[in-house]
């Protein structure tokens, strides 16, 4: 989840999509409500679609539709984290990332490498 959620501001518009998955969002009205950058308000968007946790519709709008149970779930368990303690779930956003893990991720194998 950390590599979709690298900010508290990506956190608070995951958290503001997930509270009410039936209502699309322009991008221009997530700037408004969490008074963000535009520039950053589309980044995370594109990261959150491209992980499969929201979708844009055909009208231009985002909605919270994780494409599994199991990503729902994740989101959920954020959620309920960052409510119960959130200097704790903070704290983990903005620690540096684990040197060592992104030794071992810099040498994955990927299916579609060519």
């Amino acid at each position: 989840m950390r590599e979709h959620v690298r900010s508290v501001w990506a956190l608070e518009l995951l958290l503001l999509l997930k509270r009410d998955p039936e209502r699309c969002w322009a991008a221009a009205d997530l700037v408004r409500e969490l008074r963000a950058s535009q520039t950053l308000v589309a980044d995370n968007l594109g990261r959150f679609q491209r992980g499969g946790i929201v979708v844009l519709d055909d009208a231009g709008c985002y909605r919270y539709a994780p494409v599994s149970p199991i990503l729902d779930t994740l989101c959920g368990e954020l959620e309920a984290a960052y409510r119960e303690r959130p200097v704790a779930i903070i704290n983990l956003i903005a620690a540096p990332p684990d040197p060592v893990q992104g030794l071992a991720d810099a040498f994955k194998f990927r299916g579609d490498a060519k």
